[in-house]
């Protein structure tokens, strides 16, 4: 029997890390991890949901990977324009609402289409916020903030309130809980500025192998945490 979580994060954000070895381990090509990934990102969107999340990021596509092999990067762009086109509809059924970041620069420019299509259809939803990071980097956000600021030639002082106004979501709160697959623990370049208080949680399970259970571990792990942000526990 499950036990009662009281204390639940707000935003949780997932590596998903090990499709590869999954597929290696199986003797199969690093593709089918990829195919088998995607089941696995249907049962934490399902447990986000159960479990009254009110957002879920998912590093889908690093700003790093692009330097894995073209044929594999390729696949990946294809696999996801062709799930998230069919993913969209069922995702708005379910009061979904889908947002992007990172940088549409270099995507093609069909999976950019069915990105931007998914956003519009999902924007009025009130459910769980799900967001896709496709190619994006911490560190990039970062620059490209500075760049907008630089741009403004009005601002005389820059804080962290102002600072927050130029990233890719600005609305987004941070992320209170970061999980990653696979047995590496590592951020990996992944909301650098949105996790400066992140919860980690790690587990040796490989993406593909993730379901409802793994993620219910790692809420139970966060009931543990004395979140104090810097100050002392009253």
């Amino acid at each position: 029997m499950k036990k009662e979580l009281k204390i639940l994060p707000c935003h949780i954000g997932i590596i998903m890390d090990g499709n590869g070895r999954w597929a290696q381990k199986r003797k199969l090509p690093r593709v089918f991890g990829h195919r088998e990934g995607l089941k696995a990102v249907r049962k934490a969107v399902k447990a986000a949901k159960k479990f009254k999340i009110k957002y879920l990021t998912l590093y889908s596509f690093s700003t790093e990977n692009w330097k894995r092999p073209e044929e594999e990067v390729n696949f990946l762009f294809k696999l996801m324009e062709t799930r998230l086109r069919k993913e969209g509809d069922s995702l708005n059924r379910n009061n979904v609402k889908v947002e992007f970041t990172g940088r549409k620069e270099g995507l093609p420019e069909k999976l950019i289409e069915i990105m931007d299509y998914v956003r519009d259809i999902t924007k009025n939803n009130t459910g769980l916020n799900l967001i896709f990071a496709i190619n994006y980097g911490g560190r990039q956000e970062i620059l490209d903030a500075i760049e907008k600021i630089v741009k403004k030639k009005k601002i005389k002082k820059v804080d962290e309130e102002t600072f927050r106004k130029f990233l890719y979501l600005p609305d987004v709160p941070d992320v209170d809980l970061i999980i990653r697959t696979a047995g590496e623990k590592r951020i990996s370049n992944f909301l650098i500025w949105q996790s400066v208080y992140s919860e980690f949680y790690f587990t040796d399970v490989l993406w593909p192998d993730f379901d409802e259970e793994d993620f219910y571990k790692a809420l139970v792990s966060y009931q543990k945490r004395k979140r104090k942000f810097g100050g002392l526990i009253k």
